[in-house]
């Protein structure tokens, strides 16, 4: 077991990885970095906790999307980062949720 050290949204972490699974990694930690800085510099959220409920709410649909998508599209089509979508009552509420499940708590583990 290896250990490297990324960044996201420009905070250091320090991850295992298997041997030989480091590009792997490093290709899923510039996903969640991409993710991640396209909520904070889209929207009006600067809480680390709520972008990464947010990001990772994202990439669970954008795989969810993949994974139901026929092969042959699926291998055609490239992942690209979602942008934070536009304020309507479904993404407030979403929004609402996140602040009183993360207000109680103050952490997501």
């Amino acid at each position: 077991m290896r250990q490297i050290e990324v960044r996201i949204m420009g905070q250091s972490y320090l991850l295992g990885c298997a041997e030989g699974a480091e590009q792997e990694l490093l290709e899923a930690v510039a996903k969640v970095d991409r993710e991640m800085c396209t909520i904070r510099d889209g929207g009006k959220l600067r809480a680390r906790e709520r972008i990464a409920v947010l990001a990772a709410l994202n990439l669970a649909v954008m795989l969810s999307q993949k994974s139901n998508a026929p092969d042959e599209m699926a291998l055609t089509l490239p992942l690209e980062p979602a942008t934070a979508p536009e304020p309507n009552a479904e993404y407030e509420a979403l929004i609402h949720r996140i602040d009183q499940v993360l207000g109680r708590d103050g952490h997501l583990i």
